[in-house]
């Protein structure tokens, strides 16, 4: 009985010590990727960025077989099923050189998104930025898992936008 109490007062002890250390991670995760595309323009970019329809031209999640889209409101929002999720892009607002938008994926956080557009006249191309926030709860879990977000999600960002710029330079070629 006395090893069960002891066991049971070093497993509360360390629980509680990961809690209160998890307590000093951020609760909010931001991760930025760009991408210089070359001989095109804002408006063109902007053309490929903001309706969600001409995402199936370019983002690698759109042009795989296994995913649906389909338009859910007509504010913006659009409702995709891939790889048994639930994934809604709610568009929050855009302007000529930015839009920010919700993702929403069943059984996972929240992820504010905003995709940035910067005109470089020098080189003649525009700059693109897809930054996004997470928001994480307090439970230690979600902390640990937000140290290693960057690792997790970064390289899909990347894909899409290097994707992005294959297809706008393949089409500015012709």
């Amino acid at each position: 009985m006395r090893l069960i109490k002891g066991l049971l007062v070093v497993i509360i002890g360390l629980f509680l010590m990961i809690t209160l250390f998890s307590l000093l991670i951020p609760s909010n995760v931001r991760i930025s990727r760009a991408v210089v595309i070359n001989n095109t323009n804002t408006t063109e970019i902007f053309q490929q960025i903001v309706p969600f329809e001409n995402w199936k031209n370019w983002h690698p999640i759109f042009t795989s077989d296994s995913a649906t889209f389909n338009r859910v409101s007509k504010d913006g929002s659009f409702h995709i099923f891939h790889r048994q999720q639930d994934i809604v892009l709610a568009l929050k607002d855009s302007d000529s050189s930015s839009i920010h938008f919700l993702l929403k994926v069943s059984g996972a956080n929240d992820v504010q998104n905003e995709l940035v557009i910067h005109s470089l006249p020098a080189q003649e191309a525009v700059q693109v930025e897809w930054r996004t926030i997470t928001h994480l709860k307090w439970y230690p879990w979600e902390k640990f898992y937000g140290i290693f977000l960057d690792q997790l999600t970064g390289a899909s960002y990347e894909a899409a936008l290097n994707a992005l710029k294959v297809y706008i330079e393949s089409r500015s070629d012709k």
